[in-house]
């Protein structure tokens, strides 16, 4: 019986393929909304989430806002990490400056720094070496560039020992990092280099004083003990004024992306199946006027010993059949359309069509079917048979 119901819902669709592919369009239309939405969302903050976990999800980030006329020192770091809970330790400040090699002259961002820097954000190396203890202590000119940086200013040639003049200094290049492919690098477009600490206190203004500063515990489970020291030490550094410094915890920004991408995810799949909603009304309407062309179709099986429960169930089955190859079809577009994404994306976020989401959409279209099939499917069923047969619409 049930394949025989199926069998006749898809005659009656192919009876009538533009009107049927109409009552489908709304459903179609609500599927890639709620599955595109909701798997870019997903995808987007799944990306996040592990471009955040690449920067270390146990760091902590001091910047300080008013040093009180007693700027923070290197040697003030140094007492701080010997605290046990207290890890790795790195100073981080930058200046824009006009860097030029040979003929090829480019603004770009310079950065001051420790070799635990480095070490901190596991960053590999392409040629050379990093920054070392003795280029901090003697304040020496050396630099490691960034990919984009060794192409822009020595294309493919080898750049270690080479000089780069950046401000007005010559630096020596002593190492290039390896392409740093993650999103958060994507945002951001400056040509970057990397010096000892101590070399950019003499080229700016700021001197010794240390604004921003990233701190790790000295194990997973010690991050809450090591914030504490962290808050305790600015508190006595800086005449126990909380507006004078911030803290913020890295594994908070996981949290907070996870917080909003659950609301975004609940926001857009409400509107979605809004969309739905809307398709199904598609489908009542349709079958309505369906249930009337076919009166006396109704009258004549009635009259050869169709059932009231044969009748509603093949029009509900009908219904089904008709949200069902809407949803087929809105899936393969999203998936399309996703794939498009991707390549817009290029390769910076993958947008993976989520099997959840998919089975989510699935449920909502036989939800719509039924729901929305029910009451033309009783109405068909309802119908007098002489009445059925009488009728001359």
């Amino acid at each position: 019986m049930i394949f025989q119901s199926i069998r006749m819902a898809f005659e009656s669709i192919t009876a009538n393929k533009i009107r049927s592919f109409l009552t489908m369009l709304g459903i179609i239309i609500g599927v890639i909304a709620l599955v595109v939405l909701v798997s870019l969302v997903s995808s987007a903050s799944d990306s996040v989430t592990e471009q955040v976990a690449t920067l270390g999800t146990d760091m902590l980030t001091a910047m300080v806002l008013d040093d009180k006329g007693y700027p923070l020192k290197l040697d003030d770091l140094e007492r701080l990490s010997q605290h046990p809970s207290v890890g790795q330790i790195a100073p981080l400040t930058q200046m824009v400056v006009n860097a030029k090699h040979g003929y090829t002259e480019e603004k770009s961002t310079l950065y001051g720094t420790l070799p635990s820097y480095g070490e901190i954000h596991h960053w590999k190396l392409k040629q050379g070496r990093f920054l070392r203890t003795s280029d901090v202590d003697n304040s020496a000119y050396v630099c490691v560039l960034s990919i984009e940086a060794w192409e822009k200013f020595f294309g493919q040639s080898d750049p270690l020992g080479e000089k780069i003049n950046l401000g007005g200094r010559d630096f020596t290049v002593v190492g290039v990092l390896e392409e740093d492919t993650s999103l958060m690098s994507a945002m951001t477009t400056s040509v970057k280099i990397y010096a000892p600490y101590t070399v950019l206190t003499r080229m700016s203004a700021m001197r010794d004083g240390i604004s921003n500063f990233i701190v790790t515990p000295n194990n997973p489970k010690s991050m809450d003990e090591a914030e504490e020291t962290l808050h305790s030490f600015l508190m006595r550094r800086l005449k126990n004024d909380e507006n004078a410094f911030f803290v913020f915890n890295q594994s908070n920004l996981m949290e907070v992306v996870g917080t909003v991408t659950d609301m975004l995810s609940y926001l857009l799949g409400g509107i979605a199946a809004i969309s739905l909603l809307v398709g199904g009304i598609g489908i009542m309407n349709i079958m309505l006027v369906s249930v009337t062309e076919r009166t006396r179709e109704i009258g004549i099986r009635k009259a050869i010993g169709a059932t009231k429960s044969g009748i509603l169930f093949q029009f509900l089955i009908e219904a089904l059949v008709v949200s069902l190859m809407g949803c087929a079809i809105g899936i393969l577009l999203s998936f399309g359309l996703l794939q498009i994404a991707t390549l817009i994306a290029k390769g910076l976020i993958t947008f993976n069509l989520s099997l959840q989401i998919v089975m989510i959409a699935v449920a909502f279209a036989i939800a719509i079917g039924v729901l929305f099939g029910l009451y033309p499917a009783y109405k068909a069923a309802d119908k007098h048979p002489i009445e059925a047969l009488r009728y001359e619409g």
